[in-house]
């Protein structure tokens, strides 16, 4: 039987071609190409196992670089959430306006009416009408959806707006001012539909919901640091009126940019039985925290434009103040990058008390020091502290919620808030004047060892009740 030819001898040539092509295919497989040849075969199985598994580990690593940045860069991979760069976008430009509204209408009736006291009451009224509206308007969003509500609450407010404009504009009575900046408090809690939104969008995901809560509350520190600012550089340099028009150019048209984002927004939730907010386990001790935290914020503002004032440098309240902002929003950004470790009512205890502590040094700084330069930097430390508070205190108000009215829920807390800076205003501006602006700081750090009290004690609370039922 005649036998098959014997294989020609390799040539050179083909043999170097074949260790390129070996070295093609072990720098970058492709799928479906074609198997390497006899001799990059016999060259990889003769190569040491040690070298083998060295490349097998570098291919390793290099397959698994893509998810090692994603756990580097938690922010990254937030907004890699199909629309969420979108409805942030359109959040932001509709928040800037909560910081430009209150401090253009002081502007702009102080300025007309010659009287800082009209102006404060007519700001305040609007303040208290929010405070009973907003949950109102928060119900309504749950119930019919976001885009459905928001847009012609909005609208509605911007037509009490445009009125008060108008009313200043050609000197109309004093109650005027009142009935139409009252009309302003239909303005939807922005705020608490875009942490909404985080909440429907990553459940199942605490860790990236961590990181979107702290994104929010960077978000709240930076538009109510630009937002005074822009406004008083737009009602100096323009007109007194260009402050309140150009917040409501933005706060209507961020609204629609946000609510156009219908893929990402919560479906309504027609939950007629559904308990409120209010009534949920854990909630009314969280909201008086909240009170509590929200005096921190009001003292802090009044007392320190008192302290400038009285140490004859007004005009550099604003920058002091920025400075605690800006301490705040860095903290909330490297709060949101790190990982939550414990369950939540344990870490507000903990941020409650590190606020408390912090709360000290502006107090120390002015009572020691007695000077801006010494209080700046004391400002700058203590706002690192209320971020991380807040973040966890809006995680605690997602979790005991009720399911489907996530918008109320969060609306009571930012109304708990408001309430609190409202109430912590009238406390710090009582002691700068009836005692020392220094002795003014002791508001602030009173209200945050207020607000570490009421958490502490609850959580205290509910470990009796849960060891008493304990089956011994």
């Amino acid at each position: 039987m005649p036998q098959p030819p014997p294989p020609p001898a390799p040539l050179p040539a083909v043999v170097q071609d074949a260790l390129v092509l070996a070295d093609l295919t072990r720098r970058r497989p492709a799928a479906g190409a074609p198997s390497p040849d006899r001799a990059a075969g016999a060259r990889s199985r003769n190569r040491p196992a040690g070298a083998r598994s060295r490349n097998h580990a570098a291919g390793s690593r290099s397959r698994n670089r893509p998810a090692a940045d994603a756990s580097r860069n938690p922010y990254r991979r937030l907004f890699a959430v199909p629309g969420a760069l979108a409805f942030t976008t359109g959040n932001l430009l509709a928040r800037l306006p909560m910081g430009m509204f209150s401090v253009s209408t002081i502007i702009m009736i102080a300025g007309s009416r010659g009287s800082y006291a009209l102006a404060g009451a007519v700001s305040a009224t609007g303040l208290a009408a929010t405070a009973l509206v907003a949950p109102w308007v928060a119900r309504l969003v749950d119930r019919h959806g976001q885009a459905r509500i928001a847009v012609p609450a909005t609208a509605f407010a911007l037509l009490g707006g445009l009125a008060l404009v108008l009313c200043v504009h050609y000197g109309a009575p004093d109650w005027t001012l009142f009935a139409a900046y009252a009309a302003t408090a239909t303005t939807p809690n922005i705020g608490g539909m875009s942490r909404a939104r985080w909440a429907h969008l990553l459940r199942g995901d605490p860790g990236s919901l961590h990181t979107a809560n702290a994104f929010e509350q960077a978000a709240d520190e930076l538009c109510f640091l630009l937002g005074p600012v822009l406004a008083a550089f737009l009602c100096g340099v323009l007109f007194p009126e260009a402050g309140t028009l150009t917040g409501g150019i933005l706060l209507m048209g961020g609204m629609l940019l946000f609510t156009a984002q219908r893929a990402t927004e919560p479906p309504p939730g027609r939950q007629a039985h559904a308990a409120p907010p209010l009534r949920a386990p854990g909630m009314p001790p969280l909201l008086l925290g909240l009170l509590a935290t929200g005096a921190v914020f009001g003292s802090m503002e009044v007392v320190t434009v008192a302290f400038a004032d009285a140490q004859g440098h007004r005009s550099a309240a604003g920058v002091v103040l920025g400075l605690q902002a800006a301490g705040s929003c860095a903290a909330g950004l490297l709060y949101g990058v790190l990982k939550p470790a414990g369950p939540a009512e344990r870490r507000h205890v903990r941020c409650l008390a590190a606020m408390t502590a912090l709360m000290t040094l502006p107090l120390l700084a002015a009572r020691t020091a007695g000077s801006l330069l010494a209080l700046a930097p004391a400002l700058l430390v203590a706002g690192m502290a209320t971020a991380p508070t807040m973040v966890t205190a809006m995680t605690l108000v997602q979790r005991r919620t009720p399911e489907g009215r996530l918008n109320e829920g969060m609306t009571l807390a930012v109304t708990g808030l408001l309430g609190g800076i409202a109430c912590g205003s009238a406390a710090g501006g009582w002691a700068a004047e009836h005692l020392s602006p220094s002795a003014g700081f002791t508001v602030p750090a009173a209200a945050a060892a207020v607000a570490l009290v009421i958490t502490a004690g609850r959580r205290l609370a509910v470990r009796v009740v849960t060891d008493s039922r304990a089956p011994r």
